[in-house]
C-alpha cells in the first residue's frame, strides 16, 4: 500500500491502494477538484482597476483615486488593497467545515442553510473614537466559545473594507446586515494580529490590538467599515489572508483627518426629561388639617428621582451641553407633590384612599427639582402639553370632546414649568408618538393650540430639498393650515429608540455598536453634499435610556471637537421654514396603530369627564377634587402608556373606579317602614356623604304614591353634610286618610336639577288621623264629585 498527498486548489486530497481502489479514489479527486474549481472566480492577470474618483472622498470631501490590488488564493478569494508586496499573496480565507464558502461575489455558497460561527466576537473599547492623524487605533473587546466543542488556536485580525470610505447613509445599514466574511470586508492588516490560546465550551477570554493609523490605509475623511475576525489556520505555511473563519463582529470606523474642511451640520438635539405616569385621581384629605395628600400608583420614581436614578442621571448628564430640554409638565406637578407629601396606593388603581402608605421620596424630589433648575437656567425648554397626549390615538379616536380638558390642561402646565423652574418654557410643540404625521393628526394638534410638531423627516417633504430623496437636510417646514413640521433624522431615531443597552460592563459591547455607528451616520451625512448649510435633528427615545443619553452625548462632542458636527438651538432649527406638505400616502405606519389607545377606552375617558363634571356639582369646594380628577383624565391618554397596554388600562380603570367611588358616596340610607301618627308630622330621611369634603349642592325631594291620602308639604329640602358623616333631613308631611303609602326620596342637584344617583322608596302608614280631617276630606271629594255631575249635566242639556 502506497499513501501520498497531492494539492490542487487549495483542497487536501489522500490517494490510498491500487487497482480499482485507485481507480475510485482519482475518480473521487478529480470531482472534488472541480466542484472546487467551479465555486472560485477567476484570478484578474494584474491588478485591478482604479475605483472612480466619483467614489472617493478625500480629507477636503474631494475625490481621490486609488488603485486596488487583486490577488485571489485558491479559494474564496478576498479582494487586495494596495500593492501586493504590503498585503502579501493576497489568497483567499476558507470557511471549511462552517457552512461559509465564498461563492463568485463573495457571498456565502448555497449549500443550504449557514451554521452560525463557533465563537462570538464582542468590542468592548475602540479609541480614539475618531481618527484624525497619525498614532495608534486601539480595540479591545472579548470572544466566547459558543460551540459545544474545543476551540482554537486562531488569531485574530482587523480588516477595513474593501470598496473604502462609504459614500452614502444606505451603505452604513449594509454593512450591519453583512453577516459572512467576503471580499468587501477587505483584507488583513498584516503583522498587526492577536493570538488566541485554545477555548474551552462556554469559555471567555479578552483581547486587545493595537494597529497603527497608517496601516489601516485610510482614504481620508469618511466612515469605513471596520471588521474584527477570529481566524484559524489551518496551514502553518498559509498566508494571512487564509484559514476558517471562527468569528466576526463588524462595526463603523470614522476618519476625519484635521485638514479636512466641510460644512458642519448644525445639530440640534432635544433632551426629553419624561417618565410614565405614577399619580392618581385619588387625594387623601388629612384628618388633622385641611390639607390634601396626593395618592400615587407606585413609588418608582423615588428610586428615578433618587442619586443614581435614571431621571436624575438624565438632569446631571444633560447640565451645560448644547441640548433643548423637553418636559413633561405632568412630571414637574408630581416631583412637586412627592416634595410637599404623598401616599402611595397598597393596590394601583384602587378607589380607597384610605388604602395607602406614606411616600418615602419626597427628599428625593425636593433636590430633583432643585438640580433641574440648575441645569435649565439659560438654557432652551420645551413644555410639552400636559402629560404628553398620544396625539396619533386622539386624532383617530379621541374626538373634540377632550380638546377642551386638554388645552384647559396644557396652559395650568406650562404655568408650573415656569413657576417651579425660573425659566419662560416654549409651548405649542406636540410630539406625535414616532414623529409620524399626517393630516388628521396634524388637524388635531392645531385643534390644542400646537402650533409646531415634532416629525420624522420620512413624511414630509419640503419643496426646497437640495436632493429630492436625497441628502439629509431635516429643519422646518411649513405645512397647509398653520402647521409647522420640524423634520427629525429618522434614521438616527430608529437607532437610538432600538438601542437598549444595559448598565456597566455589559453593556459596553452594546453601546460601542451605537457610538460608532452615530459618528458614521453623522460624518457621512456631511459628505453627503460637503459644503452645503444643512441641519440636523436629534430626537432620543421619550424615556431615554442612560446608556443611549452617554452614547449621544459622546457623539455630539467628538462631531463638534472633530468639526463636521455644529451644535444649534431649537429657534434655530424653527428659522425661516421652508414651504412643504405630507407625503402624498398616510405617513403613518399600519404597525403602530397596535400601539395605539383603543378607542372604547377613549370614550371611557369621555364619559368620566361628563362624571367628574357631575361631581363637582354637589361639592362645596370641588377645585380640588376636580383638578385631581382633570389631570388624571390627561394622563390616562398620555403617550407614555405606548408599549403598556395593561398598565394604561389599570389606570383608566383606576380613574372609573375612584369617580364611581365618588358619585355612589352620596346616597340616601335605605329604611323600611315609618309610622304617621295624626294629620301633620315629619319623615326623617338620613344621607350618607362618604365624600372628603362637605356636600352643598344637592336638594332633597319625596313623591307619595297616594296624595290624597299623604304628600309632602316640602316640595325641596336642601342638604347640607359635612365630610364623611351621614346627615338626617327631616321632611314635613300632610296626612288626609289613614292607610299605608309608598313614598319615593330622590336627590337632585341643586345646579341643574338633574337626579342624583338611585331613588329610595320607603312605606309610610298613616294612623290616628283626626275624624274632623277625615270628614273634611270626603266632604270635598263628595263636593268635587257633584260639581263634574252637574256640568256634565248641563253640557248634555245644550
Amino acid at each position: 500500500m502506497r499513501r501520498g498527498r497531492t494539492a490542487s486548489a487549495g483542497v487536501e486530497v489522500v490517494v490510498v491502494g491500487r487497482g480499482g481502489t485507485y481507480r475510485w479514489a482519482v475518480a473521487v479527486t478529480v470531482s472534488t477538484v472541480l466542484a472546487a474549481l467551479t465555486s472560485v472566480p477567476p484570478a484578474p492577470a494584474g491588478p485591478g482597476p482604479a475605483m472612480s474618483p466619483a467614489h472617493r472622498h478625500g480629507s477636503g470631501g474631494g475625490a481621490v483615486a486609488r488603485g486596488l490590488g487583486h490577488g485571489h488564493g485558491a479559494v474564496g478569494g478576498v479582494t487586495g488593497r494596495g500593492p501586493a508586496h504590503r498585503r502579501g499573496p493576497g489568497g483567499g480565507v476558507v470557511a471549511r467545515g462552517l457552512g461559509h464558502g465564498h461563492g463568485p461575489h463573495g457571498g456565502t455558497a448555497a449549500r443550504g442553510p449557514a451554521r452560525p460561527y463557533p465563537v462570538s466576537v464582542e468590542l468592548t473599547s475602540l479609541t480614539p473614537a475618531v481618527i484624525r492623524e497619525g498614532g495608534e487605533l486601539r480595540i479591545s473587546g472579548r470572544v466566547t466559545n459558543t460551540s459545544g466543542r474545543r476551540v482554537g488556536p486562531a488569531r485574530i485580525g482587523v480588516r477595513i473594507g474593501a470598496p473604502g470610505a462609504i459614500d452614502t447613509r444606505g451603505g452604513l445599514s449594509a454593512v450591519a446586515r453583512r453577516t459572512p466574511l467576503s471580499r468587501a470586508d477587505g483584507p488583513e492588516v498584516p503583522g498587526r494580529t492577536a493570538r488566541l490560546a485554545p477555548l474551552p465550551t462556554g469559555a471567555v477570554r479578552g483581547f486587545r490590538l493595537t494597529v497603527p493609523v497608517p496601516d489601516l490605509e485610510l482614504d481620508g475623511a469618511g466612515a469605513y467599515a471596520l471588521t474584527v475576525g477570529v481566524i484559524r489556520s489551518d496551514d502553518a505555511d498559509a498566508g494571512p489572508n487564509t484559514g476558517t473563519v471562527l468569528g466576526l463582529t463588524r462595526t463603523h470606523l470614522s476618519a476625519y483627518p484635521d485638514a479636512t474642511r466641510l460644512e458642519p451640520l448644525r445639530t440640534t438635539v432635544l433632551w426629553p426629561v419624561i417618565d410614565t405616569p405614577r399619580m392618581e385621581a385619588l387625594t387623601l384629605r388629612t384628618p388633622d388639617s385641611d390639607s390634601v395628600l396626593p395618592v400615587f400608583r407606585d413609588d418608582g420614581l423615588t428610586a428615578a428621582f433618587g442619586p443614581g436614578g435614571r431621571l436624575r442621571r438624565l438632569v446631571e448628564m444633560g447640565r451645560g451641553r448644547p441640548v433643548t430640554w423637553v418636559l413633561d409638565p405632568d412630571l414637574i406637578v408630581q416631583a412637586r407633590a412627592m416634595a410637599a407629601g404623598y401616599r402611595v396606593a397598597r393596590t394601583p388603581g384602587g378607589s380607597d384612599p384610605q388604602e395607602s402608605t406614606e411616600g418615602t421620596g419626597g427628599e428625593a424630589a425636593a433636590d430633583w427639582l432643585a438640580a433641574l433648575r440648575t441645569a435649565v437656567r439659560g438654557r432652551e425648554v420645551i413644555a410639552l402639553p400636559y402629560a404628553d397626549p398620544d396625539l396619533a390615538s386622539l386624532a383617530r379616536g379621541g374626538g373634540a370632546s377632550l380638546t377642551g380638558l386638554l388645552r384647559r390642561a396644557s396652559g395650568t402646565g406650562r404655568a408650573v414649568v415656569d413657576r417651579a423652574l425660573g425659566v419662560r418654557a416654549r409651548a405649542g410643540v406636540g410630539w406625535p408618538a414616532g414623529g409620524e404625521l399626517d393630516e388628521g393628526i396634524a388637524r388635531y394638534a392645531k385643534g390644542l393650540g400646537l402650533d409646531t410638531v415634532l416629525a420624522s423627516g420620512a413624511g414630509v417633504v419640503s419643496a426646497g430639498e437640495l436632493v429630492s430623496e436625497g441628502a439629509t437636510d431635516d429643519g422646518a417646514v411649513a405645512l397647509e393650515g398653520g402647521t409647522t413640521a420640524l423634520r427629525y433624522d429618522a434614521a438616527i431615531a430608529s437607532l437610538l429608540f432600538a438601542a437598549q443597552p444595559a448598565a456597566g460592563a455589559s453593556g459596553a459591547p452594546a453601546r460601542l455598536r451605537l457610538r460608532q455607528r452615530l459618528l458614521a451616520e453623522t460624518l457621512t451625512a456631511t459628505r453627503e453634499l460637503p459644503y452645503a448649510r444643512r441641519d440636523l435633528v436629534v430626537v432620543p427615545p421619550r424615556r431615554m435610556p442612560l446608556g443611549v443619553a452617554r452614547v449621544l452625548l459622546t457623539v455630539v462632542d467628538e462631531g463638534r471637537k472633530a468639526g463636521w458636527l455644529a451644535p444649534a438651538g431649537f429657534a434655530a432649527a424653527l428659522r425661516k421654514p421652508t414651504a412643504g406638505r405630507l407625503r402624498g400616502f398616510d405617513g403613518y405606519p399600519l404597525a403602530r396603530h397596535d400601539g395605539e389607545l383603543p378607542p372604547e377606552r377613549l370614550a371611557a375617558v369621555v364619559r368620566d369627564r361628563r362624571r367628574m363634571r357631575a361631581l363637582a356639582k354637589v361639592l362645596s369646594d370641588a377645585r380640588a377634587t376636580t383638578a385631581s380628577v382633570r389631570a388624571a383624565l390627561a394622563r390616562s391618554v398620555a403617550t407614555g402608556w405606548r408599549g403598556d397596554p395593561a398598565g394604561a388600562a389599570s389606570y383608566q380603570r383606576g380613574v372609573s373606579r375612584y369617580l364611581t367611588a365618588s358619585i355612589t358616596s352620596v346616597r340616601l340610607v335605605p329604611k323600611s317602614t315609618v309610622v304617621v301618627a295624626g294629620g301633620s308630622a315629619t319623615i326623617p330621611v338620613t344621607v350618607d356623604n362618604g365624600l372628603q369634603q362637605d356636600l352643598t349642592g344637592v336638594e332633597l325631594r319625596v313623591l307619595s304614591s297616594r296624595p290624597e291620602r299623604l304628600k309632602a308639604r316640602d316640595r325641596t329640602v336642601p342638604v347640607r353634610a359635612s365630610r364623611a358623616v351621614s346627615r338626617t333631613v327631616r321632611v314635613r308631611v300632610k296626612a288626609y286618610a289613614n292607610g299605608p303609602v309608598w313614598l319615593t326620596a330622590q336627590l337632585y342637584t341643586t345646579a341643574d336639577g338633574r337626579p342624583w344617583g338611585a331613588p329610595m322608596t320607603f312605606r309610610a302608614d298613616v294612623r290616628s288621623v283626626p275624624s274632623g280631617a277625615v270628614i273634611f276630606v270626603l266632604g270635598g271629594t263628595a263636593l268635587i264629585v257633584l260639581a263634574v255631575a252637574f256640568r256634565l249635566r248641563r253640557t248634555r242639556g245644550r
